[in-house]
């Protein structure tokens, strides 16, 4: 979701998985969540972010939050 005021958060986690070569059966596995509720952080498809739930990610990747999200700011 964008808004034109403030910018937006892009979530890059779809990339992070891929690149550390792990499946998302075991990300989910490993991150105590279903996979239906990893496909939705994977799609961008939430409103609020669960910190809790990105740590376990950020542990089980061994990533960085900010390797997972971007704040990408307003265009113009």
């Amino acid at each position: 979701m964008q808004d034109r005021e403030y910018g937006y958060i892009k979530i890059k986690l779809e990339k992070v998985i891929r690149e550390s070569g792990l499946s998302k059966n075991k990300v989910s596995h490993f991150s105590e969540m279903q996979r239906t509720q990893l496909n939705t952080y994977c799609k961008g498809e939430l409103q609020r972010v669960d910190l809790v739930v990105l740590a376990r990610i950020c542990h089980t990747l061994s990533c960085k939050v900010q390797d997972v999200l971007e704040y990408v700011p307003p265009q113009g």
